[in-house]
């Protein structure tokens, strides 16, 4: 696999992982949390589930490109 071809798809998966993480609700920080005693767990369902998992597959693929770009190099 050429190295210059990992470096384009880390790119695109930067720019993608940008773009799955803007929408993301911003309820789930430390603050919030501590802020309020009485907090309801909800499931994530439907587009958010599918964007919540989207941007956990592409941050491993992320991981996985850097190292492979690190091996090739």
């Amino acid at each position: 696999m050429s190295i210059s071809l990992l470096k384009v798809l880390q790119i695109i998966f930067a720019l993608i992982l940008t773009f799955l993480i803007l929408p993301q609700s911003k309820g789930g920080s430390l603050s919030s949390s501590v802020g309020s005693a009485f907090t309801m767990y909800r499931s994530k369902r439907g587009a958010e589930k599918f964007i919540f998992v989207s941007t956990i597959v592409l941050s491993i693929a992320i991981v996985i490109n850097s190292i492979l770009i690190l091996l090739f190099s």
